[in-house]
């Protein structure tokens, strides 16, 4: 049996780390293939990319679609399930707006891209 002493453990174990939330804000969006994903995630592997996509697919939150062509053609979307973790990611991206705008007033030569 598995225990957690709070709630935010186990969404930290589903959509914690350095990708995850990244990857759920980008197909908040919609449909994405491996390739775009990668493009707006700077710095993320293909091998990482795949793995944290399999991880969400296998915790409920990313739904796979494989065509059967050649090339092979994948595309990533959010399941019902994983539209709800927006609702996490929002905040997440609040507070890092807030965070910025603080160290910016520190005197931190800091720029949130969205923001240009």
């Amino acid at each position: 049996m598995k225990e957690y002493k709070l709630g935010i453990e186990a969404t930290l174990e589903i959509i914690g780390g350095k990708w995850k939330a990244l990857i759920i804000c980008f197909l908040m969006t919609g449909v994405k293939r491996t390739g775009e994903l990668q493009r707006e995630i700077s710095g993320i592997s293909q091998k990482v990319l795949i793995q944290q996509l399999r991880e969400l697919e296998r915790d409920g939150l990313v739904y796979r679609h494989v065509y059967q062509q050649m090339p092979p053609k994948v595309e990533y979307s959010l399941t019902e399930y994983g539209v709800t973790a927006n609702r996490i990611v929002d905040v997440m991206c609040a507070w890092g707006k807030d965070n910025i705008k603080r160290r910016q007033d520190q005197g931190e030569d800091i720029v949130l891209l969205e923001d240009t």
